[in-house]
């Protein structure tokens, strides 16, 4: 299962849309915080996730997860693609980090190196 975490709805259907039509399950939360109080949390095969959102960033959620021991792979999408944060995250064992708009071929290989190993 694919968890997509955005506070933007349009965001949120049309990511899952495109992950659906890979066979893969998902399930949408609005944000960081609605993620990590669900279920899924502890069995998503990977996280894609906004890095700017009302209360928790997807940068601290990724830290959250880590600080749980998570090794679940996470995506980020952002329409302010900054190198610090590209590098923060990376560095962190982030799969992708895209700019919005991404190209769904993009999101397609990093769905599949994060989910190569799952």
């Amino acid at each position: 299962m694919v968890a997509i975490i955005d506070d933007d709805e349009q965001v949120r259907t049309a990511t899952a849309s495109l992950v659906r039509s890979l066979g893969l399950a998902t399930r949408t939360f609005a944000s960081a915080e609605d993620f990590l109080l669900s279920p899924e949390q502890g069995v998503a095969d990977c996280v894609i996730t906004d890095v700017q959102m009302p209360g928790m960033s997807g940068v601290e959620l990724q830290a959250a997860l880590r600080a749980k021991g998570s090794r679940t792979p996470l995506i980020f999408i952002t329409a302010f693609p900054e190198d610090r944060i590209r590098r923060q995250v990376t560095l962190a064992g982030a799969v992708g980090f895209l700019a919005k708009p991404f190209d769904g071929q993009e999101m397609i290989a990093c769905l599949d190196a994060a989910l190569a190993g799952a």
